[in-house]
């Protein structure tokens, strides 16, 4: 069994042809999803599939580059929703700069304090978190380190920054996707094996970052073995026993899905 920890389900790009998809992803064990809640907008198609499959699961954030529209009374009256099982993707992300030099630390303090905020909710609700995390390790180490959120979370789509490992220690997990299958993932896959094994996930990050051999087509959370398959190749491990891993993995941080 897989888990795919990271998928956008409530993406325009599904409404077509949902349930082939999931028919697909289940055919190749990826039989549990969770979607982050990445932008607001589409938080109610979240909720929806949730609700109309027993395991699709949900978490609720806001994506840092849309800080400016966040809203907590409006994700709050979500987050004690059976199947919400996490905060995010929340975090910080600068790889899209203002072009106005003035207005970059602006921007960037913006966007701290609306992660901040999510933190503080997961706190509050006892839930982990969903960290995207995008040219900004430095800031976002150090506000992890100093809040320590109680019930630790994912940095989704790691970026193999070797310093975020030792976050590790504080209960965070290392979601791993279709990026390890790319030529250029030289960084990550030397980075991959410091990881500790109790502390990986699987994740897709669907439609984006299709793994090899799809790449250039839209990503499914089906594509998740092929994620699987890498990482065994890489730490030589057998495939089931990473999927076992991964899977018991999940379970214990994202404590609200049903095994």
């Amino acid at each position: 069994m897989i888990i795919d920890t990271h998928v956008h389900l409530d993406d325009a790009r599904y409404i077509d042809d949902i349930e082939d998809v999931l028919k697909r992803s289940i055919k190749h064990d990826v039989v549990k999803w969770i979607i982050p809640g990445a932008d607001p907008k589409t938080l109610k198609r979240a909720i929806a599939l949730s609700e109309k499959y027993d395991d699709i699961y949900f978490s609720v954030g806001v994506h840092p580059y849309d800080a400016s529209s966040y809203d907590q009374k409006y994700l709050e009256q979500f987050l004690r929703h059976e199947k919400c099982v996490a905060i995010g993707e929340c975090g910080l992300d600068y790889y899209r700069l203002p072009d106005e030099h003035e207005a970059i630390a602006p921007y960037k303090k913006m966007q701290k304090e609306v992660f901040l905020d999510q933190i503080k909710l997961a706190d509050k609700y006892s839930l982990p978190m969903i960290v995207h995390i995008r040219d900004a390790s430095l800031d976002s180490f150090e506000m992890l380190e100093q809040t320590k959120p109680k019930k630790g979370g994912v940095l989704h789509c790691y970026n193999a920054d070797e310093q975020l490992i030792k976050l590790s220690k504080s209960g965070f997990y290392f979601g791993i996707g279709g990026v390890v299958t790319f030529k250029n993932a030289k960084k990550l896959i030397h980075t991959l094996p410091k990881i500790p094994l109790e502390t990986l996930l699987l994740e897709t990050d669907a439609p984006y970052l299709t793994p090899e051999p799809f790449r250039g087509k839209r990503n499914e959370p089906a594509y998740t073995h092929y994620v699987a398959q890498k990482i065994g190749d890489i730490l030589n491990i057998d495939y089931e026993q990473l999927c076992r891993i991964t899977t018991k993995n999940a379970l214990r941080l994202f404590d609200r899905i049903k095994a």
